[in-house]
């Protein structure tokens, strides 16, 4: 599961925010100043920070600094009402992924989050029990058979991996991977799932179990 650190003083608009990415199937840990945005960055080990840069304590772009300090890697968008030149040349020059300019509407954000992390997920192969699945060629390697899938097939199984021994809302993983949760769409996804269990199911360390009316869980066993 993405987890994703949100600092932004402004608490009625974080908490709507919030609940969006939530809804999306992210875990999101949200603080309202900079000094608290340090501290559990520490704790939370985030793979996405989302920064305000007008914070008490400390402004977004110190934040940025000192993670900056010690992490490369973890992705910063820079989230701010501030739109000169000025200030988004310095986010970008604090290492800063993106710098989205408020007001912006939730599915914009969504849209930036998904293209960043989807290119990451897909150059990686996965180890699933006995399987190795790589997303970037769309191939599903299960005990020595490969398999080749559909990219549709791939994008679900890359949810369902992303949120290993979790829940993946059945409503929401319609609306990502069709764009909405329609009845010709949810028999669709009806039909994946079962191929994608039917390739599965000669490693019996990982198992795809529905769980009525609300979604699906990818359930990794220890192994036999």
């Amino acid at each position: 599961m993405l987890k994703i650190l949100f600092a932004d003083d402004d608490l009625k608009y974080s908490l709507f925010l919030k609940k969006f990415l939530e809804k999306e199937g992210y875990e999101v840990v949200h603080v309202t100043n900079g000094k608290s945005a340090l501290e559990q960055y520490l704790v939370f080990h985030p793979d996405l920070i989302l920064l305000d840069i007008n914070m008490p304590e400390i402004d977004g772009f110190e934040v940025a600094r000192h993670i900056r300090e010690q992490d490369k890697k973890v992705l910063l968008f820079f989230l701010s009402d501030r739109t000169e030149k000025t200030d988004r040349l310095k986010g970008f020059s604090l290492k800063g992924n993106d710098y989205i300019s408020k007001p912006f509407y939730p599915e914009e954000l969504i849209a930036k989050i998904k293209e960043r992390f989807t290119e990451a997920e897909k150059s990686i192969p996965l180890l699933l029990g006995r399987t190795v699945f790589s997303p970037d060629i769309n191939e599903v390697n299960v005990c020595g058979t490969i398999h080749t899938i559909t990219s549709r097939q791939s994008e679900i199984l890359v949810l369902l991996v992303s949120h290993l021994n979790n829940l993946v809302d059945r409503d929401m993983l319609l609306n990502r991977i069709w764009g909405n949760d329609s009845y010709s769409n949810s028999l669709a996804l009806n039909v994946q799932i079962t191929y994608l269990r039917k390739i599965l199911s000669d490693d019996t360390t990982i198992s795809i179990d529905s769980i009525k009316k609300k979604g699906y869980i990818l359930r990794k066993t220890s192994e036999n």
